[in-house]
């Protein structure tokens, strides 16, 4: 029977994604025995993010001032707003280099079975800016998923109520993919030749 301090630092580590009990077990014994100062700098990196890091208030993601510096860029085109469904997906959209518009981060999509509805990603406030007049064209970059296309149609749909010029990554990335983990060339070719 392990420590308490040593389970409960297992237990913290299987909440990271694809981290089974056995890989976090390695983890933790790794950090014990051979780098306590990797976990004490983990450990501070991570209580660090937790206080300081927040939400945009202009397009959600994360952010350690009230307005990102990708919003405050004034060498982006205004005129240009890309939807993304995480930050994630936002810094892979970045590193193509393809793309100067701004950003619109669901923090996530639309999934009725998880109980994920309209509200939940911010679909009110996304037609609120989109429609404010500054904005010419929506590129909605979800993921070629079946919740992701439900979620670009739904905007697609709220969008166009508003008269706001929609448009949708081209069909060159992979179906069922998340952006993310799509090559970067794929998400530049398919940004180029959105429809």
């Amino acid at each position: 029977m392990a420590e308490p301090a040593l389970e409960g630092l297992i237990e913290a580590l299987r909440r990271l994604p694809g981290v089974g009990q056995k890989s976090a077990q390695r983890m933790a014994f790794h950090l014990l025995q051979h780098d306590r100062e990797g976990a004490q700098r983990i450990a501070h990196a991570l209580t660090t993010a937790v206080n300081d890091i927040r939400h945009c208030e202009r397009c959600h993601t994360f952010t350690e001032a009230a307005i990102c510096r990708t919003c405050l860029d004034d060498t982006r085109d205004q005129r240009l707003l890309c939807v993304v469904e995480t930050p994630a997906d936002q810094a892979a959209m970045e590193r193509t280099g393809s793309y100067r518009g701004l950003y619109f981060v669901l923090m996530g999509r639309l999934s009725p079975l998880d109980g994920i509805g309209v509200r939940d990603i911010g679909l009110q406030q996304l037609v609120s800016r989109a429609g404010d007049g500054s904005v010419d064209e929506v590129i909605v970059a979800t993921s070629f998923t079946a919740e992701g296309e439900a979620t670009a149609h739904v905007i697609a749909e709220a969008l166009k109520l508003r008269g706001v010029k929609v448009t949708r990554l081209a069909r060159g990335v992979p179906i069922g993919s998340e952006l993310e983990y799509v090559d970067l060339g794929t998400i530049a070719h398919a940004l180029v030749d959105r429809r």
